[in-house]
Parts: structure tokens; sequence; C-alpha cells
């Protein structure tokens, strides 16, 4: 190693510049991102128990609308097509609408107050929490991938098509064991109108994995991304999603790197290249699969009623046989084994 003389760099020495970039300027990034993040506390919540039922209080704080004015402006110049809903009665009705056609069946939500709405609380734990303490199953993001497919097929009026969360990420999916259900949580969020359906549900399954390719360890996060993939099952919009997972540029790094929890960028690189390969690939053995299960299931031309007892037709030409061999129809042409 080179040493240097009165401050001065030796003869031949490049000093790397670029790498003390790279050290200096993501966590000054990070950090001012981060910042940023903290000061959009649209919403607050809180849990109590009213009437015997447990509920989630949700309120929007003071200045929320400019505070939603303020992302809603950064996304639009990089390039993000989502927005917060600023209004509050927008909001709440975006909320409530969407909660009751995704969990009315069994769960309650309503207007509570000023600026605020009452939701039961949803059995289970989210996601995320599995995620980061270790517990995430195939079993989990299985139920997660069946509930996207399923909410992604309701009209939307305000879509004007299929409907699509737009924050579909682990901490907004509530997985409960006891049913292995996966449900959706929290609607601030809403993709723009102007996008096309494919492009809406694919940019929600994006969301979904960029939490697995962040935080999931090495030897699990392909497996459950496919697990996930293979139970959504709708060949075309994997087919679109295949085009989203690619590191952005410019502004729309920052919504990135929160959406990443600000992991490696070289790490979440390499599983996107990792998992687009396999994407293009999907649908291929999907649709392959499902022929031979078809294949498989081929009704015969000339198939019968069978009821218990009745012998298959290949013991019938046996029997057949045997009897046609036999020097009386008495007799049969071999004798009995014993055992």
């Amino acid at each position: 190693m080179a040493i240097r003389e009165n401050g001065a760099d030796p003869p031949g020495l490049v000093r790397p510049v670029a790498n003390l970039a790279e050290r200096l300027i993501p966590p000054a990034l990070t950090n001012a991102a981060a910042t940023f993040v903290d000061s959009l506390k649209i919403n607050s919540t809180s849990e109590k128990v009213r009437r015997g039922r447990r509920v989630v209080i949700k309120r929007r704080n003071g200045h929320s609308e400019q505070l939603a004015e303020l992302a809603n402006l950064y996304f639009r110049m990089a390039g993000i097509p989502i927005r917060f809903w600023a209004k509050v009665e927008d909001w709440r009705r975006w909320e409530i609408e969407c909660f009751r056609m995704l969990n009315g069946d069994r769960f309650r939500i309503s207007r509570s107050g000023d600026k605020t709405i009452c939701v039961d609380k949803l059995p289970g734990e989210s996601l995320w929490d599995h995620l980061n303490r270790g517990t995430l199953t195939r079993k989990m993001v299985e139920a997660a991938g069946v509930e996207l497919r399923r909410v992604h097929q309701f009209w939307s009026d305000e879509f004007r098509g299929q409907w699509s969360h737009g924050d579909a990420g682990m901490t907004n999916v509530i997985y409960n064991q006891k049913t292995g259900r996966a449900r959706l949580i929290d609607f601030e969020i809403i993709h723009d109108n102007s996008l096309p359906a494919k492009s809406r549900h694919a940019d929600d399954l994006l969301v979904f994995l960029l939490d697995l390719i962040a935080i999931a360890p090495n030897r699990q996060w392909l497996p459950l991304a496919l697990s996930f993939l293979n139970a959504y099952g709708n060949a075309a919009v994997i087919a679109e999603l295949k085009n989203q997972l690619a590191l952005p540029s410019g502004m729309a790094w920052i919504w990135w790197g929160v959406r990443t929890s600000f992991a490696n960028p070289a790490t979440v690189k390499q599983r996107l290249a990792k998992l687009r390969d396999l994407t293009a690939h999907l649908g291929y053995y999907r649709t392959l699969a499902a022929k031979r299960a078809r294949q498989r299931r081929r009704a015969s031309i000339s198939c019968q009623e069978i009821s218990p007892g009745m012998p298959k037709p290949i013991s019938r030409a046996r029997a057949t046989r045997a009897r046609a061999k036999a020097p009386s129809p008495k007799m049969p042409s071999k004798w009995p084994t014993t055992r």
C-alpha cells in the first residue's frame, strides 16, 4: 500500500472517487427519503372494542390534504401512476366502498365522526409481520395470490373496468391461519384510472413481490415468489409484470427505495433479473401443465356408468378369453391359484 506524504497522493495512485460517492450519497438520499415518507402521516389508527367487536379507528390528520397533494405532485413528476385520495370525503367513500366490496361478507365498516372511519379488525396478521419474523410460508403467499386474483375480477365504476388496489404490499395483506384466507385492507392509494386493467393488476403483483425481493432470505424469496405467481395464475397479467421487473431511474428511485425498504440496489437488481427470466417461461409451463391435465381427464367416447362391484373392462376381456379357451363352458382353462 502506498503511503501519502505531506497530504499528497503517491504517483500513479487513482483515488476511488466513485466508490466514495456510492458510500456517501445513498445514505443521504435514504435519510432524506425516509424523512419525507415519515412526514406523510396522512392517517393515524388506533384499536378499540365497541359492542364486543374489536375495531380499528382510522382518522385523517391535520394538513392531510396538503400532504396528500404534495405526494401526488411528486408522483406526477416522477411518472409514478398512483395517487393519494386528498379530500377526506373522497377517501372515506373509496375506503368504505372497497372494504365492503372485498370484505363485506363478514366484516363491517362505517363513518365515525369527522374525518374518521370505524372498521372491524380482521382476524390474523399481516404477511409483512410474518416475513420479518421468519414465519412466512408458501401457503400464505398462495392465499394472497388467490385473493388478488379474486378481487381483480370485481368491476369498479371508478376505473370503468376491473378493480385494483394500488398499494398491495404485504403490510396490507392480512392472513388468517385458522381459515387459510388472505384479505386486503387499506385503500388510501389508487392507481391512475388512465392505466389499463392489466397494467394496474401487474403493478399490484409487483408491489407485493418487492417486499419478498427486498427482505426474504436467499433460499426462500424465489420459491415464495413463484408460489405467489402460480396461485395468481393470470398469464396475461404475469406477462405484463415481466415488463415492470426493472429498476427505475430519476426521481422514481425515491419511491422505489420506499417500496423495497431501501434494500441493497445490487441485490434487488439481481433478484429482479432472476424473476424476470423465470417469469418469461411461467406462462408456458402453466399452459403445458393444464394441457396435460386435460388430456389425463379426457373422457372416453364409450364410457358407461359403473356401479360398485362391476369388473373393469380389462377384467371382462380376460374372463371372456378364459371362457373361450375352456374345454367346456363351465370349466375354466386354468385352475385357480392358491396362496
